[in-house]
């Protein structure tokens, strides 16, 4: 699994035109799936996620966490993050998940979250959409599940 995070001060998803989530000043993340990827995996990766400490606090060091700065949140699922183009020009995305699978384990990301971040926002799982984002910083962080 993997996660690429970008601290934010606004962001939306956009299908046909309509904005379908929005969020001010917190994370902008693209989830990618892979077929061994698994519930206890996205365990993992959230608890990584919410954890982040990478607001910075007074002093200008990167040591707060979206908890601490009232942050939101917008996932937005990303297959193409297990494009492989080691042959040729044309990535091959046979690496990433199944759809049912990804469906599944995109849906149960957003439901974990929204245990512990009071505003989640989504993207709409296989759709054409348009993300617009203002990256903080930039600051954009790429977590692997294969590095937990």
């Amino acid at each position: 699994m993997k996660f690429v995070i970008q601290r934010v001060t606004e962001s939306r998803v956009k299908v046909d035109g309509e904005v379908i989530g929005e969020i001010g000043k917190g994370y902008m993340v693209l989830i990618g799936v892979a077929d061994e990827d698994t519930e206890a995996i996205a365990d993992k990766m959230v608890r990584k996620l919410i954890g982040l400490r990478i607001f910075e606090d007074s002093e200008g060091k990167t040591n707060l966490s979206l908890e601490q700065v009232g942050g939101s949140l917008l996932l937005i699922s990303q297959f193409t993050l297990y494009a492989n183009c080691k042959k040729g020009n044309r990535p091959s995305f046979t690496q990433a998940g199944s759809p049912a699978l990804g469906e599944a384990l995109y849906e149960y990301i957003i439901c974990k979250c929204k245990e512990e971040v009071p505003v989640v926002e989504k993207g709409s799982f296989g759709a054409e959409m348009q993300v617009e984002l203002v990256n903080d910083g930039p600051f954009t962080i790429v977590l692997d599940s294969d590095e937990l």
